[in-house]
């Protein structure tokens, strides 16, 4: 069974990142299924720190990313989510070359959600693991006069 309650494709995923940190760093989603979301990211000068290697933050940008995405692909329609918290082991330096990311849920909750984000190199190594939590939330009503 399906954790998904709205209709999306991987094109309209990517589309809905232009002009975006999502796009300007290069994250592009690549694959989904019942229960997961995964994205790619280049390895490259948009995504270094001073040393040459993989900077911390551009791996919680990417699994913030899919968590978010996720959470929100996840809710009926007249709600969403919002991150509340996040944190990230950083396990293995990469220089060059691509990383994927693939978001599953630990807790589909009606007030909160929990993701759990593993990013791993092109030889499928850790390299880095994240937990987000997200808040469900409802839309307000427009008050019309």
């Amino acid at each position: 069974m399906s954790i998904w309650q709205k209709q999306f494709d991987l094109k309209d995923l990517n589309q809905s990142s232009k002009n975006t940190l999502v796009e300007h760093i290069g994250i592009e989603y690549c694959a989904f299924d019942d229960n997961s979301l995964t994205a790619m990211m280049p390895v490259d000068t948009r995504t270094h720190q001073p040393f040459g290697m993989l900077h911390g933050g551009a791996s919680v940008v990417l699994a913030e990313t899919l968590g978010s995405i996720a959470a929100n692909m996840c809710v009926d329609e007249g709600k969403y989510c919002v991150g509340l918290d996040i944190n990230a082991n950083h396990v293995r330096a990469v220089r060059t070359g691509f990383v994927k990311g693939t978001a599953t849920p630990v807790h589909l909750g009606a007030t909160t959600q929990v993701w759990q984000i593993t990013i791993t190199d092109e030889r499928e190594q850790l390299v880095c693991t994240s937990r987000l939590t997200m808040a469900v939330l409802r839309h307000k009503k427009q008050v019309t006069s």
